[in-house]
């Protein structure tokens, strides 16, 4: 037996790491897009993948994937349940490498640990908002032995069948994106609808968070698609190189349609076009060239970003649009191959029908998408619809809109002023307070309040405020925020072309207190602010008694 190449080790261990910090990156994609109320759920529902499928991976999930052929090109045998002798590297041919891999079995089991973390994790985007987490950890565990594992084994085992048959995959466009697409069309059959969908919008809690998991994502998909060859040569530089001009390429045709149709080009356009193109490259990537691979990416900005309609023609609450990305993405790459293969790229592809290959491939892949999809379909409403009726994998409508509260008794961010502040439990000693200063106006005389409205933009520089209502007369400045209700509601574009009314804007309350004799001139600085007389108020009041 060979002994194991030092660099290959090496390489392939590295894009263990970048897949395992695609889960996180995932889960920042997908919590900076939910509702503020609903961030800490969703990223915990992606994070226990790590530890939920890495055990039952190393239990079960990988004999069945990786174990020698049952006889049916199905799945794996059972003797390495827990993978117990792991005595050689992984067979010559395994996962489309050739007799030169001399990597050792572990860090094969480790690579291919991290592939079976993330793809169930994609669910978590389209049914945001609904998912009981008990029912999802449960969830988690069966469907990656019982879906994940035997797809895996169909397209990367010598033996599996779909292998045999000739279907390709380079880094998982069927294993990965299009199994989760399928199950993401059948839980959200089991989980249903939000209220109110599709009329009330949810508007993202924090679009920098989303681009950083973006960020995040791109970057771990070099380990993604350069480590499916096993090894650190020319065709992983390749393979990393057309992901990264697909991402490219993608991202530039999403951002220009952005443009034509809603008059825009946003920065979630922009990485939602690059993750289209990187699903969409994913089952291509070791095995077409430079120029095909940004045609691949340019066809995936294109077909992807009008796919976004796809849920509503469906009628399915597909939240983050998972199947237009990753779903659709990642049948077209897998039809693509068929048109793109070149088998000057890599000896052990097939040249597509571009390429002078004829259809064959292209045949070839049509049956893969077929077989994947179906099988993820029917196993994972049957997986679905039992946990909800054994423990629920849904939550109760009042929960939707507060998990965060609901699931773990705590909220993502404390913006607001009164959450902000330093309160009793804090674990230091008790101080006692500051004396407070001498009252501006003698107890007992009496003062006017004044209140009024203001739009935020002329009131932006609080400084100037506070200066401008002092010298007026004012005694004390309150400001804080506030929402009147409007007669036309504000239209506001929100992320991937969706939009919604606002009936209520954003105002400014100040609340000043005055003498007598300054109300007029205080009234006057505010109206020069724009505050409207109607909606302003002045009431007399007097100094509460020390």
């Amino acid at each position: 037996m060979s002994a194991p190449n030092a660099g290959d080790t090496a390489w392939v261990l590295v894009c263990a790491g970048l897949v395992l910090f695609m889960t996180p990156g995932l889960a920042a994609f997908y919590g900076g897009m939910v509702r503020t109320r609903n961030v800490l759920a969703m990223l915990q529902q992606n994070m226990i993948a790590l530890g939920v499928v890495s055990l039952t991976w190393v239990l079960v999930g990988y004999t069945i994937a990786f174990g020698d052929d049952a006889g049916s090109g199905l799945f794996g045998n059972l003797e390495l349940f827990g993978l117990a002798d792991l005595k050689v590297p992984p067979a010559p041919n395994l996962h489309v490498v050739d007799g030169r891999i001399t990597i050792p079995t572990l860090a094969f089991v480790l690579f291919q640990m991290m592939f079976a973390v993330i793809t169930p994790a994609l669910v978590t985007g389209a049914t945001a908002g609904r998912l009981r987490f008990g029912g999802w950890v449960l969830f988690l565990a069966v469907w990656s032995v019982v879906v994940y594992a035997p797809i895996a084994h169909w397209l990367w085992h010598p033996g599996g069948w779909l292998a045999k048959f000739g279907t390709q995959d380079w880094a998982g466009g069927l294993v990965v994106h299009a199994s989760a697409g399928a199950a993401v069309l059948a839980v959200l059959l089991v989980v249903g609808r939000r209220r109110n969908w599709p009329h009330t919008a949810a508007p993202p809690n924090s679009i920098p968070l989303t681009i950083v998991g973006a960020g995040i994502l791109w970057f771990g998909w070099f380990g993604f698609n350069g480590g499916d060859g096993l090894q650190a040569n020319g065709l992983a530089a390749q393979a990393v190189l057309n992901t990264h001009l697909a991402a490219a390429a993608a991202m530039l045709v999403w951002l220009a349609l952005e443009r034509l149709t809603d008059g825009h080009s946003t920065v979630v356009g922009a990485v939602s076009g690059a993750v289209a193109g990187l699903a969409t490259v994913t089952p291509t990537a070791g095995y077409v060239n430079a120029a095909s691979a940004v045609a691949i990416g340019a066809l995936a900005g294109l077909v992807c970003h009008f796919a976004l309609k796809l849920k509503y023609l469906l009628r399915l609450d597909d939240a983050l649009d998972v199947l237009a990305v990753h779903f659709v993405g990642g049948m077209l790459g897998t039809l693509l191959l068929g048109l793109f293969g070149n088998r000057g790229v890599n000896p052990l592809g097939a040249d597509g029908l571009f390429l002078g290959g004829g259809g064959g491939l292209l045949w070839r892949q049509l049956v893969g998408v077929v077989s994947v999809v179906a099988f993820s379909f029917v196993l994972t409403w049957l997986i679905a619809a039992g946990v909800q009726a054994f423990i629920g994998l849904r939550v109760p409508p009042a929960d939707q809109e507060r998990l965060d509260q609901a699931q773990q008794g705590a909220d993502a961010y404390h913006l607001g002023g009164v959450t902000s502040l330093t309160a009793p439990g804090a674990p230091r000693r008790r101080t006692a307070a500051a004396p407070a200063g001498e009252p501006a106006v003698p107890s007992g005389q009496r003062v006017r309040v004044v209140t009024a409205l203001l739009e935020p933009d002329p009131a932006a520089n609080s400084a100037d405020l506070r200066d401008a209502l002092l010298a007026a007369g004012a005694i004390s400045v309150i400001v804080s925020d506030a929402a009147v209700a409007t007669t036309t509601p504000q239209a506001s574009l929100l992320p991937r072309g969706y939009w919604q009314d606002q009936p209520l804007s954003a105002r400014l309350r100040v609340t000043v207190l005055v003498g007598a004799d300054g109300v007029g001139a205080v009234l006057d600085e505010l109206d020069r602010m724009g505050a409207r007389r109607s909606d302003t108020f002045v009431q007399e009041a007097e100094r509460v008694q020390s």
